[in-house]
């Protein structure tokens, strides 16, 4: 590939990216335009002091969460880079501006609190997660939560859910106390959607297996999920025996369909199961279980 057609290539990509955090941002701006602000339920991070802000002094949200999130963005490009905080520049101004133009869109669900909170949180995660999918962020307790996930042992999703608790307190004094309980069920919904749109469905498992049938194992293993695996020499701390351990990546959906192989060939055996957080090489595709 020619330096010219690797250029288009990584141009494409990034008016991708930037489409699929403009598209996460409207997203995120009609679940709180038309589910979650109508029945007084809050987001949270900026955008949910965006929220109790415009409800206390009468100012345009979206000009609150352009406003606000300043600071995070800068925080972003100092310590993320700048293609993160231009990424998040451009998901915050399309919730920004997204909730300025649908403020007068009625509400799709009033009243039914499990239903807003169900339907609001799933609307609002899948906008998040899209724009963190593609390298962006539309609120800036997503961006320090990235940044705090590169140095601690949490995921984005788990961060933000942790950081938002302080800003539920804060929703209580506007919304009172159902009002931000209401918020933080929403809000956790939210996190685990994001947690879906990262990873994706599929997303993968590590098993480690160690059984005293490894060659019939393996073979099985290949034949009904259409799985390779690896061996590794590993030698018992007590009894010093030498074995093999058999490692073996699946996709999350085939989780089951591998333990009841496992099961089957040896239900002595000892499993242990590792979430992977990306996939790349080698030939991981999906194959059909028999």
């Amino acid at each position: 590939m020619n330096s010219t057609e690797r250029h288009k290539r990584l141009t494409f990509k990034h008016v991708l990216q930037a489409l699929m955090v403009i598209i996460g941002g409207i997203i995120a701006a009609y679940g709180l335009e038309t589910v979650l602000i109508p029945n007084r339920v809050s987001d949270g991070g900026v955008t949910g002091i965006s929220i109790v802000g415009s409800q206390l002094f009468g100012l345009p949200l979206g000009v609150l969460i352009a406003v606000l999130n300043i600071p995070f963005i800068w925080l972003g490009y100092k310590q993320i880079g700048k293609g993160f905080a231009l990424l998040s520049v451009i998901g915050i101004a399309s919730l920004a501006i997204g909730t300025v133009n649908m403020h007068h869109i009625p509400a799709i669900i009033e009243g039914d609190t499990l239903l807003v909170t169900v339907v609001g949180g799933i609307i609002l995660g899948l906008g998040m997660g899209l724009a963190l999918r593609n390298g962006g962020a539309l609120d800036g307790i997503d961006m320090l939560a990235v940044l705090l996930s590169r140095k601690l042992p949490f995921g984005t999703s788990d961060l933000i859910l942790f950081l938002n608790i302080f800003v539920f307190i804060f929703v209580s004094t506007v919304f009172g106390l159902q009002g931000a309980f209401l918020s933080a069920i929403a809000y956790y919904i939210a996190s685990k959607v994001i947690h879906i749109v990262e990873e994706g469905l599929s997303g993968s498992k590590t098993f480690q297996i160690i059984t005293t049938k490894p060659e019939l194992m393996v073979e099985t293993i290949r034949e009904r999920l259409g799985r390779s695996a690896t061996y590794k020499e590993a030698y018992g701390g007590f009894s010093h025996e030498k074995f093999k351990e058999i490692t073996c990546v699946i996709n999350r959906l085939e989780e089951t369909k591998l333990k009841e192989i496992i099961h089957e060939v040896d239900e002595k055996a000892f499993v242990t199961v590792y979430d992977v957080a990306e996939v790349k090489g080698g030939n991981f595709i999906k194959h059909n279980i028999n």
